[in-house]
């Protein structure tokens, strides 16, 4: 095989790689928020907690870098997104709706995104 031509077919094998890795380091530095939900094992509440990871990781899938789920006790019942606090069941007095969580944490990683019908409880009221 001439040297040419290899050096044609290694370049074109190596472009696509090259893409992939811009791509990849475009995608992480799209994706920099974190959720973190602190549940406590005592109170049995893993089961809540995951479920409300769920239903965020649904919905913030193209905002998510990472949601972590965090054991605790003494009742607590925190959702982090960035290391901020948005949502505290000692502070409320009780644990969030699902779309007044999603309302928050989308207040802290994409302001101006539309959530749609959990929006349209919120508008109506106001």
């Amino acid at each position: 095989m001439p040297a040419n031509q290899s050096f044609e077919r290694d370049a074109v094998n190596r472009a696509p790689s090259i893409s992939l890795l811009m791509l990849d380091y475009e995608w992480e530095t799209a994706l920099n928020n974190h959720v973190e939900i602190r549940y406590c094992t005592q109170c049995r509440w893993l089961l809540r907690a995951a479920w409300m990871a769920q239903e965020l990781l649904t919905t913030f899938d193209q905002e998510l870098s990472g949601l972590t789920l965090k054991p605790g006790t003494g009742g607590i019942f925190e959702v982090r997104v960035n290391d901020s606090l948005v949502w505290s069941r000692k502070d409320e007095g009780r644990f969030p709706e699902i779309t007044e969580l999603k309302q928050r944490v989308r207040d802290r990683i994409a302001p101006d995104r539309d959530l749609g019908h959990s929006d349209r409880k919120r508008d109506s009221s106001e």
